[in-house]
């Protein structure tokens, strides 16, 4: 016994659609009717549920969990631990032609970073970047970057607070030279944390 957890083989439900030159990271479960196209990349523990599309070179991190119906065009990357809810969609193209197909129109990649949730119903166009353990809250559509912690929600989605790690919106105790302290509302967490001041001052210029 080394307590390490043991490893896993991936679980891929017989109707999902996996490309053999995909990687499956260990204790990862794909649902039905899943896709899953060559060269994506899906990291261990992952939960990528029923319907859901992957597109080609796509890289997932560990922990993350994609539900029914999103897509993820390529080329977006999702950091360990970030949750994906139903019906959300990446967008690589800015101006979508069915008849011009040439990959240099394809945007940056999308990229969800460490611990971040996107609701669902949410769109997110193409280059942007949602920071560590930010929420974009369900119906969004997201059309610039979310700073890390950001809660952000509607159309256009609009900074409205900054989260704690567990979610909970947090309340803001103290005003520092160059931060903001936060503290988390919920009696399970109670944790503190810190935001730039030139975060905050997003905030307050979307908020007025």
């Amino acid at each position: 016994m080394t307590g390490e957890k043991e490893k896993r083989s991936p679980q891929i439900h017989s109707t999902a659609d996996v490309s053999m030159r995909a990687k499956i990271g260990a204790g990862t479960r794909v649902w039905h009717q899943a896709q899953i196209r060559e060269d994506a990349e899906i990291g261990e523990n992952c939960i990528i549920a029923k319907n859901v599309y992957v597109d080609m070179k796509v890289k997932i991190g560990n922990g993350v969990k994609i539900q029914n119906n999103s897509c993820i065009y390529y080329p977006a990357e999702l950091s360990d631990d970030v949750f994906i809810g139903p019906s959300v969609i990446f967008t690589n193209d800015r101006y979508p032609r069915s008849f011009i197909w040439n990959e240099s129109r394809h945007t940056p990649p999308i990229r969800i970073k460490k611990g971040a949730s996107v609701g669902a119903g949410s769109i997110v166009i193409g280059g942007i970047t949602v920071g560590e353990y930010a929420m974009v809250g369900a119906g969004s559509i997201v059309t610039h970057d979310v700073p890390p912690r950001a809660l952000v929600f509607g159309n256009p989605a609009r900074m409205r607070g900054f989260v704690c790690e567990c979610g909970a919106k947090g309340e803001k105790i103290k005003e520092e030279k160059a931060f903001v302290s936060f503290k988390c509302p919920s009696t399970e967490c109670g944790k503190q944390f810190k935001i730039p001041k030139t975060d905050f001052a997003l905030l307050e210029a979307q908020t007025k």
